[in-house]
């Protein structure tokens, strides 16, 4: 954890998804409601020897993640990823958000701060449940969609370590006219926090 009491020009607080604002991953759950519950426990089965590899640090995240949506999400039109993102955010979202996140994400708002998600889960579920929260951005990765249906691959980097900074540079322009918060809890977040004026993590401190 990292704080002073600089602020300088406008304030945005910089949020991570999985295991800050939310309780336990959510990129898995989404690929079962997709898939179903045989559908999903299928294709786990199909990808255990890439998993395996991946815990054991064999392989990078980013080609275990593309991997896994290759498997689940090839060939899916958009039109069908979007219907169950939108239902995914309304239906699976909400209960999954960690009450201490949710207050610190609302005195930020409260205090007029602008406040983002940067996540490496999917832009597609975490844009509509920003939207309903008054969210001002998400910048999380993104599936690539070709002549309308998805074709397994990331569209653009893998959302993590120094591709979230560059992605909340890119957004905010000149660094110098912010003051940035930043909330995480894994390895993927420590260049991000390492960036911020005001840094937790693994944890939301009480008050401002």
């Amino acid at each position: 954890m990292s704080d002073n009491n600089a602020t300088r020009g406008q304030v945005v607080a910089a949020f991570d998804f999985d295991g800050t604002l939310s309780s336990a991953d959510s990129f898995l759950p989404f690929l079962r409601q997709v898939a179903g519950r045989a559908g999903y426990w299928r294709r786990m089965a199909l990808l255990l020897p890439l998993l395996l590899a991946f815990r054991a640090g064999l392989i990078g995240s980013t080609r275990a993640k593309t991997a896994v949506l290759r498997q689940f999400v090839r060939g899916m039109s958009q039109a069908q990823m979007e219907s169950h993102a939108r239902r995914f955010a309304a239906g699976h979202l909400p209960a999954m958000i960690r009450p201490e996140a949710l207050a610190r994400l609302r005195w930020h708002q409260a205090q007029g701060h602008r406040c983002v998600i940067v996540s490496a889960s999917l832009e597609m579920y975490l844009l509509p449940w920003a939207r309903s929260m008054g969210v001002d951005e998400v910048l999380a990765t993104r599936l690539e969609v070709t002549d309308g249906r998805c074709s397994g691959r990331l569209a653009g980097a893998n959302c993590r370590g120094m591709e979230k900074v560059r992605r909340l540079e890119a957004w905010l322009g000149a660094r110098s006219d912010w003051t940035v918060y930043a909330y995480g809890d894994s390895g993927g977040d420590r260049e991000l926090l390492a960036w911020a004026d005001h840094s937790w993590y693994r944890t939301m401190p009480a008050e401002g």
